[in-house]
């Protein structure tokens, strides 16, 4: 096989519409598992976390608690399936040795990505929206900028789909997958404020999570929906989109140099 990833375009049109498919079909069959089981746990959060500190925590001054955690869960479920579209698809398709019939293809390194990218947005978009819709009954969540929403849930799980596909690439067993989700996207995910603000953290804790990209992603997801954030919106999404930039990059380059994916 050539150093490009796959085999490049030909007269025969390109494989991207058909992977792009696949990898919406294989998460949209299996539904209950992928999108109906992360309502569930949001929810299970949602009622237990409520039901304790709805009467004690006010934040903001103004916004109720169970308000306040709704877009928190919302945003940790869609990053964390946005995640887990693209990592599982591919750990699957090298051990179970048909990752060989996905690479056939005339299909370009670019359109592999945008593939594997675009079914982990709509994957952790769907859940959002589930989540959300879900919610309805316990609070009334009108948004109240609905731009701000959608380009932080688009991006946010841009970039988790691009991270899930680095670690699909570089994983070769499941148990390597694990530890990627276990010691570095669970971790970053509980402690980027899904449940509180950063102001009620002491001031070292404060600065530490000003270094974790994914609190950025929370914090301006909810400021479309209150309106007030722990940090500027601009500096939210000027942080947001240079991380996704970037894992871009990084993860195409990868892929054009077919890495472990030629071996």
């Amino acid at each position: 096989m050539s150093k490009s990833l796959i085999q490049p375009r030909t007269d025969l049109g390109s494989g991207f519409p058909t992977l792009l498919r696949k990898e919406i079909m294989r998460f949209w069959k299996v539904g209950f598992q992928t999108v109906a089981a992360p309502v569930l746990t949001a929810l299970l959060y949602l009622l237990i976390f409520a039901h304790v500190l709805e009467d004690r925590v006010q934040i903001y001054g103004t916004i109720p608690y169970t308000a306040f955690l709704i877009p928190g869960l919302m945003m940790m479920s869609m990053l964390q399936n946005a995640f887990a579209n693209p990592s599982s698809s591919l750990i699957q398709s090298r051990i179970t040795g048909n990752l060989v019939f996905v690479l056939l293809p005339p299909i370009s390194h670019r359109e592999f990505f945008a593939a594997y990218l675009i079914a982990a947005i709509l994957r952790g978009l769907a859940v959002g929206l589930c989540i959300w819709a879900v919610s309805l009954p316990f609070v009334d969540l009108p948004p109240q900028n609905l731009l701000w929403i959608l380009a932080f849930a688009m991006l946010s799980c841009g970039i988790m789909g691009a991270l899930g596909i680095i670690a699909g690439l570089w994983s070769e067993k499941f148990d390597q997958l694990a530890a990627f989700q276990n010691f570095l996207i669970m971790p970053a995910t509980f402690l980027s404020g899904v449940f509180y603000s950063i102001h009620s953290l002491p001031p070292f804790w404060q600065a530490v999570s000003h270094y974790n990209p994914i609190f950025y992603t929370i914090d301006g997801f909810r400021y479309g929906f209150f309106g007030v954030s722990d940090v500027s919106p601009w500096t939210s999404l000027a942080v947001v989109t240079g991380v996704f930039v970037v894992l871009c990059a990084y993860t195409m380059r990868l892929l054009a140099a077919g890495y472990k994916l030629r071996s």
